[in-house]
């Protein structure tokens, strides 16, 4: 399969969810606002969410998919099975009593990962009882990442990247139609939530069953494959979640700030993972599969060509959304969410927070493209050091930032500390020998950073003042906002094409 192809799907699908996603957050804030209900629902969905990625997109995915290609590559269709079989059913047990313990623990969930709260009791409450409704969503998930495992080491991209569109739409029916039905409303995205974790899990088995790697119960803990995957899937749950940890530490940060602090980040994070999951994430699960074969088959020169193609292609892509992001920030925002009780400050408030996470963009992609070149060799010492440093500094400009800049310096950091961590993974991996530049880089950079500028000169020029968006309504913002992605995509590709880039220059085809 081509890649650039592949990249096509994953992203086209990505985006199907990204563009639900922003539906989702502009329903439940014309619904909720950003008050007292969405900062409960926030909090109590963020460590299932953090829990999730830990598992499942981070490090499950990082520590099984390398052992499944060595297993496909080298022992056979049999032996995959039951690896398969048996890491399902460790897995599942596993991630069932983590479950069963957060519905229990509840209380003290909250009140670890947002202290501030315990001042309102009401407001205390509310948040653990939408934990114990969300927290089994991160078992579904985890089974829903082994899946999509298993479908992209053997090239079936398409089912795993629409999976997540099924909990977006779960939301918008909870937000849009069930919530008068509850009492308080907002439970209603809580149950949304379960209930979309059930709706991907089941949209995975029939493709599993297709592809003849449906799991059947085998309980070997000490099974040779299970061990492995077990051993490299504590460091890699740090390694490769650190952004969404420091998230989750400027969330008890943000639970002592003004009042509508933890809803402005989240809707700057959700704008701010619309390129991160068309790019970093799309760009990671495709390269993964490929640089684990090239390992498995003791090739360093395709693992390095491939790395280099990977690095090229996040450049290339996240730079440009990168600038739009900034520059567009308040256009964004007004379009989205600025209706009902989502008020011109909050607008305001989330757009410094949106800009502050732009600026680290870049970086919070490149560690999704540079990680998976450590974690495909199963080298888990190297990425974990860096994440550790990585979280010490990120917490120290927390720290730095929060007076002066108060919730956007808690954004700024999350950025930097991307920016570093990418900068450290980058050094390791020329230090080490593992990628070799492949030669035109200086050329390919100034190239880029001019398209740039031609970009970012229109978008600049052409976006206006933010009190104009807030005077328009919703079809001139929509009519505004489009002519300018339009406009500064055409510029930049336009100078991209005349600078000498082509399409067939980026082609490449998978391990």
């Amino acid at each position: 399969m081509n890649l650039l192809k592949a990249l096509a799907t994953v992203s086209s699908m990505t985006l199907l969810s990204r563009i639900l996603g922003f539906a989702r957050d502009a329903i439940i804030a014309r619904a909720f606002g950003a008050g007292v209900a969405t900062d409960a629902f926030f909090v109590a969905f963020k460590l299932p969410n953090l829990l999730r990625r830990l598992f499942a997109e981070g490090a499950f995915s990082q520590a099984f998919v390398p052992i499944l290609a060595e297993y496909k590559n080298q022992r056979g269709e049999e032996a995959t099975r039951i690896l398969v079989s048996r890491v399902a059913s460790v897995l599942f047990v596993a991630v069932a009593l983590v479950a069963g313990l957060g519905i229990v623990a509840a209380p003290l969930i909250v009140l670890i990962s947002a202290p501030g709260f315990s001042a309102d009791v009401e407001k205390f409450q509310l948040t653990v009882d939408m934990t114990r409704i969300v927290f089994p969503y991160i078992l579904f998930m985890s089974l829903v990442a082994f899946a999509g495992g298993i479908l992209n080491t053997f090239s079936r991209f398409m089912v795993p990247a629409f999976t997540p569109v099924l909990l977006n739409v779960s939301m918008i029916l909870a937000a849009a139609v069930a919530a008068p039905y509850f009492d308080p409303p907002v439970m209603a995205l809580a149950w949304g939530a379960f209930i979309g974790g059930v709706m991907q899990l089941a949209l995975q088995i029939p493709a599993l069953k297709r592809l003849g790697f449906l799991p059947r119960w085998d309980w070997a803990p000490k099974d040779e494959g299970v061990r492995r995957v077990l051993l490299l899937m504590g460091p890699a749950a740090f390694g490769v979640s650190i952004a969404q940890i420091s998230l989750l530490i400027n969330t008890i940060f943000a639970s002592f700030l003004a009042t509508g602090s933890v809803s402005w980040l989240y809707y700057a994070d959700r704008l701010m993972e619309f390129p991160t999951g068309m790019l970093g994430v799309a760009l990671g699960t495709i390269l993964l599969p490929s640089l684990a074969k090239h390992y498995a088959d003791n090739d360093p020169s395709q693992y390095s060509r491939l790395l280099d193609w990977g690095l090229r292609m996040t450049l290339m892509l996240a730079a440009p959304a990168a600038v739009g992001l900034g520059i567009l920030a308040a256009p964004l925002i007004a379009t989205l969410f600025l209706y009902g009780e989502f008020t011109p400050h909050d607008l305001e408030m989330t757009r410094l927070a949106l800009v502050a996470y732009s600026i680290g963009l870049v970086g919070i992609i490149l560690v999704k493209v540079l990680a998976p070149g450590f974690y495909a060799r199963q080298n888990i010492k190297t990425p974990v050091k860096i994440a550790l440093l990585t979280l010490l500094a990120t917490q120290a400009m927390n720290l730095a930032f929060i007076g002066p800049l108060q919730h956007a310096g808690l954004a700024l950091s999350i950025g930097l500390g991307a920016c570093l961590n990418a900068g450290i993974l980058f050094y390791k991996l020329r230090s080490l020998g593992i990628f070799q530049p492949e030669p035109g880089w200086a050329v390919f950079l100034f190239k880029l950073i001019t398209a740039l500028a031609v970009m970012g000169l229109l978008l600049w020029l052409g976006v206006g003042q933010s009190g104009q968006w807030i005077e328009y309504d919703f079809s001139q913002r929509i009519a505004h906002l489009a002519a300018l992605v339009a406009g500064g995509a055409c510029a930049y590709f336009a100078a991209l094409w005349l600078l000498g880039f082509r399409l067939h220059q980026f082609k490449r085809r998978a391990a």
